[in-house]
């Protein structure tokens, strides 16, 4: 009875959250799991349980490798997407702890992009990145055009060697700010008092941020990494409003949707699972380190 008095109201009040989340995640995770090793591959239902087979199948019996070309996309586009952003994000964060005029203008500049959808950018950005050349160039191939920069001039998206790192520039425009801000963070939160230790031990300015500051960013840089490499994972509105559903920068995301539209739900399912351990590769080992730090704090 004591325990029930102690622990009784909090669990009152959570339990209307624990149930939306056991029955709307958890729930979601296992039907989507149950489906994924039947054999409901069209509107008629579900006749049994076949295992692993339609995983198996995603690797060794899918139409030109489809699921495996979807998952090359995918590495692609989340290398290039981290390696941009975090970049950019750090020069921008760099350049304005620093110190420069109009610091809040650049900040708002930055930050801007994530105020807009992904579907919004990703029709500007289908426009900017128009591959056509010469007299029917339109964007980012006009503006060279116009320049005289012609060897600028490309076919983004549509170039089969490097079009999915081309599908990468408008989300490192998007969430660099992000970065920028989560960096500029980190640097406002280092103490002064080591800044001041290291110029009292006549450190120079790149050893006091090589061996101070930067090391000081660790954590910032890893929160960084996992936030992006997540949101990279899911990302399907961006694609599909900058190409549409090519098989070029397909990406699993985008395979989900158009299985569903086949009414092969077992298919669809199986690589919703993929996906979904996939992102657990990348965010569990991150809890569990942050757990970890916490408690040897």
């Amino acid at each position: 009875m004591r325990r029930l008095r102690q622990w009784g109201p909090g669990l009152l009040l959570l339990s209307p959250s624990l149930i939306l989340l056991a029955v709307f995640v958890y729930g979601l995770i296992a039907w989507t799991t149950k489906v994924s090793v039947s054999d409901e591959h069209n509107a008629l239902g579900s006749k049994g349980f076949v295992g692993l087979e339609n995983y198996t199948k995603l690797f060794t019996d899918d139409i030109n490798d489809r699921f495996v070309h979807s998952l090359k996309n995918l590495l692609i586009f989340t290398v290039v997407f981290l390696v941009g952003a975090m970049l950019f994000g750090l020069l921008w964060a760099f350049l304005l702890e620093r110190g420069v005029r109009g610091e809040g203008i650049f900040r708002t500049v930055y930050l801007f992009p994530m105020a807009v959808s992904f579907v919004a950018s990703g029709v500007v950005w289908r426009w900017l990145m128009n591959p056509n050349k010469g007299e029917n160039a339109g964007g980012l191939n006009a503006v060279f055009g116009g320049l005289g920069l012609d060897f600028l001039q490309n076919t983004w998206w549509t170039n089969p060697d490097w079009g999915m790192a081309a599908m990468a520039m408008p989300a490192i425009w998007q969430l660099s700010g992000y970065v920028m801000a989560l960096f500029l963070a980190g640097f406002r939160g280092i103490p002064q008092e080591l800044r001041e230790a290291a110029a009292v031990d006549g450190a120079s300015t790149y050893r006091l941020y090589r061996n101070v500051i930067f090391p000081q960013l660790t954590p910032v840089a890893l929160s960084a990494l996992i936030i992006l490499g997540h949101m990279s994972m899911k990302m399907f509105d961006l694609i599909m409003s900058v190409s549409g559903p090519q098989w070029l920068t397909e990406v699993p995301a985008v395979y989900v949707w158009q299985t569903l539209l086949t009414s092969d739900y077992a298919k669809a399912a199986a690589i919703s699972i993929i996906l979904l351990l996939l992102v657990a590769v990348v965010i569990v080992p991150y809890l569990i380190y942050t757990n970890r730090a916490e408690k040897n704090t």
